[in-house]
């Protein structure tokens, strides 16, 4: 009798339409309309969407030295903690943390970041906040704080060599954009959203250096290199730039990358290169930064440089961070992408702040 009433129940529930098979039926329905009166259109729709993916999965990540850097970028991080450094960095940064009330290993990911690349800052930062017993929210903090900081030591040097072509003193700038942020950033966070954090004592911390040989470190760290890079950064890249060729195709993305120059010109970044920061590599628009006129306001140079020393572009934040984060930490990738946008908003504000306010007392 129940196995008789249980089954009704699966029919009447199956035979409810739900929203789902409303859309579904409705695609059916606009699939067969274009296959009778526009059957090329869908082959369209997949060129353009190719046209915009192949670039920067084939071109940028796996033949240039964009992919070959991600994989140098981890072993180089694994080398440096096998060496101690992460210890070391804990050593320093424990007395300002303390007095925070700040778990300390929230600054490891900055800092590896800086070094190395912001994918393999995940991969190993991750688990020493674990291992740390770093709280969600302090994780979440370490997450926006890494987003502040440039992806990639390259990025560092090529902006520097543009400050100068346009005489700008890098010093200052430096200390207020990349350096200072390690620390303020986890402080504002810690007491406005979130404030599940606590100090904590260097005996209360393990040791983060692993015992593992050095040889061992170098081939298995190649080999998580290559991982990362195929496994999970070209995926999502590759569903990035999907909807950057969809509405290519829609034709609306050109309405959309007018509006982002009109917004970054207002908010002091000089538009074409931050523009590339955001869509496709800060790298390439600090190589670029150089080569613009002379006559260019130098408040859009220091805010394209500090827009550039940064976690973007968009596919590592909406991508990259939610996925790597996903598998390293505790957070799930909802929580890690939350905690990088809240680091984006934070980057665009220091970047107007910068670029308006202390660009009087950097020009020659």
């Amino acid at each position: 009798m129940k196995n008789k009433q249980a089954s009704t129940n699966r029919e009447s529930s199956r035979t409810k339409w739900h929203l789902f098979e409303i859309i579904g039926v409705l695609l059916v329905l606009l699939s067969l309309l274009i296959l009778l009166f526009a059957p090329n259109s869908l082959a369209n729709f997949f060129n353009t969407i190719i046209g915009e993916v192949k670039p920067i999965v084939v071109d940028v990540f796996l033949t240039s030295e964009v992919g070959i850097a991600i994989i140098v970028s981890v072993i180089f991080g694994r080398l440096l903690e096998r060496l101690g450094f992460t210890d070391g960095l804990i050593r320093l940064f424990v007395p300002v943390m303390k007095w925070l009330k700040i778990n300390p290993s929230v600054i490891i990911p900055s800092v590896y970041n800086i070094l190395g690349d912001i994918n393999a800052a995940g991969k190993i930062a991750g688990p020493i906040l674990v291992k740390a017993n770093a709280t969600k929210d302090e994780q979440k903090i370490a997450i926006a704080t890494m987003i502040q900081s440039p992806q990639s030591f390259a990025t560092l040097v090529l902006g520097l060599i543009a400050l100068s072509v346009f005489g700008i003193h890098a010093f200052p700038l430096v200390i207020f954009s990349i350096f200072l942020p390690i620390i303020v950033v986890p402080f504002i966070l810690s007491k406005t959203i979130y404030r599940d954090t606590k100090g904590v004592e260097l005996e209360h911390l393990p040791r983060f250096t692993p015992k593992t040989r050095f040889l061992q470190t170098v081939f298995t760290s190649a080999k998580e290199g290559a991982e990362l890079l195929l496994l999970l950064i070209i995926p999502a890249v590759a569903a990035v730039f999907f909807f950057i060729g969809a509405f290519k195709f829609f034709g609306i993305w050109s309405a959309i990358e007018a509006s982002l120059s009109t917004v970054l010109t207002f908010m002091s970044i000089e538009p074409t290169t931050g523009i590339i920061s955001i869509l496709a590599a800060p790298t390439l628009a600090v190589a670029q930064l150089a080569e613009l006129s002379s006559t260019v306001d130098p408040r859009l140079i220091v805010g394209a440089f500090v827009l550039a020393n940064s976690g973007l572009p968009l596919s590592v934040i909406l991508g990259q961070v939610p996925v790597t984060w996903q598998e390293t930490s505790n957070l799930n990738d909802k929580e890690a992408l939350q905690a990088a946008l809240i680091g984006l908003i934070l980057r665009f504000a220091t970047t107007w702040a910068l670029a308006v306010f202390l660009t009087p007392f950097l020009v020659n």
